[in-house]
């Protein structure tokens, strides 16, 4: 056993010195307390790569189908009054929601931007309930050759409206219609005249190509054409869609996601002091479906990024109003939060550690051989 353990100790990579032959220099203090300092913050700033959560993202083909994008919107309008707006959605495959009211709120704000009363649910129904009573023979109204199906009834103004648009007519000559004498919408719109609109909610469409706006007037179809009402205004009316948009999303939201249209500002130009111009703002969105997969609870979040482009149109030919183009985009983006491994983690420490320790240990060598040298010299005087 003796033969063994002596055979050992010669592999001892770390010999020890005899403590009468150990040398302390004020030089060697210095740079132990200067490696300590250094391997103190490079130890600290290691630890803080391996607690801090980073991102991976990859690229792949979307291959998901029969999807709906969630939109949440909430827009300003500072000088278009609540009752003077419709939101309206169409997309490629020919889907078509005019005057969308599920889960759409409006709220009235003063020419300072004040708000006037509290958020309501955007109804065209909700503005007076009296026309539900004001039909002259209540067992079954005329539709007024807008009938789709025999002995079809119509007994307030707004079923009148809702059967002429699915005609893809206008109803201009509302005075003349039964059911519309008690009708208060042109009452409202001129009482609201001078206000503002805060329009929020959200929107569920399907993930193709579409649109979805906001104009002045009821909306019908006529044949192929999307058409607005906006007689009821009069042909002197500023239809003035500067806006503030507070937020625009296509999805939940996840830790560092940005959303470019976020509190942008555009104001309409004016073709003299006090008339704004007939025009069109459009927004060009590329939508980019994504998935963002958290570390913390496991959890996987669907959601869409975008990208957008700005345009103004100006002439008369042209619906006023605020536009929002989107395109989805057959390239899905994974995000995956990573964090490093404690074995990696340790590596780096030990690499610190060793690494600081070992270069020391050479400077030091280097400054006491130095000063042995020169006092060398000058014990037998060859340091001039």
């Amino acid at each position: 056993m003796g033969l063994v353990a002596r055979s050992i100790s010669r592999l001892d990579a770390y010999p020890k010195l005899n403590d009468d032959f150990q040398t302390k220099t004020r030089v060697g203090g210095v740079i132990t307390i200067v490696s300590s300092i250094i391997m103190t913050v490079l130890f600290v700033n290691e630890l803080r790569l391996f607690l801090r959560t980073s991102t991976v993202h990859e690229l792949g083909v979307d291959t998901g189908r029969g999807e709906v994008l969630d939109i949440q919107v909430d827009v300003t309008f500072p000088r278009m009054p609540c009752s003077w707006l419709s939101l309206d959605t169409m997309d490629v495959s020919g889907e078509l929601h005019l005057d969308v009211m599920h889960e759409i709120y409006k709220q009235r704000l003063s020419q300072t931007g004040a708000p006037l009363q509290e958020a309501e649910k955007h109804d065209v129904h909700s503005t007076k309930k009296s026309n539900d009573t004001a039909l002259a023979v209540p067992q079954c109204g005329s539709c007024y050759g807008a009938e789709t199906v025999r002995g079809q009834c119509c007994n307030t103004c707004d079923e009148v409206r809702e059967a002429y648009r699915k005609k893809g007519w206008g109803l201009v000559m509302a005075g003349f219609v039964e059911q519309c004498k008690d009708d208060h919408y042109l009452e409202t719109i001129e009482q609201q005249k001078g206000e503002g609109c805060r329009m929020f909610g959200h929107l569920q469409v399907n993930k193709v190509a579409g649109n979805f706006h906001f104009a002045p007037g009821r909306s019908y179809q006529q044949g192929n054409m999307h058409v607005h009402d906006i007689a009821p205004f009069g042909t002197n009316a500023h239809l003035d869609f500067s806006h503030t948009v507070h937020h625009l999303s296509f999805g939940k939201t996840y830790p560092g996601m940005k959303n470019p249209l976020d509190g942008a500002q555009a104001q309409q130009p004016f073709e003299s002091a006090t008339s704004p111009e007939h025009g069109m703002f459009q927004y060009f969105l590329k939508i980019v479906p994504t998935k963002y997969a958290s570390l913390k609870d496991r959890d996987v979040i669907p959601t869409n990024q975008y990208s957008v482009t700005t345009n103004y149109r100006q002439g008369d030919r042209l619906l006023p109003g605020l536009f929002f183009f989107y395109e989805p985009s057959p390239i899905k983006v994974h995000i995956t939060e990573t964090r490093s491994s404690f074995l990696h983690f340790l590596t780096s420490v030990c690499a610190i550690v060793g690494g600081v320790f070992t270069v020391a240990g050479i400077i030091d060598a280097a400054f006491f051989a130095g000063e042995r040298l020169i006092k060398q010299k000058l014990q037998i005087g060859k340091l001039s």
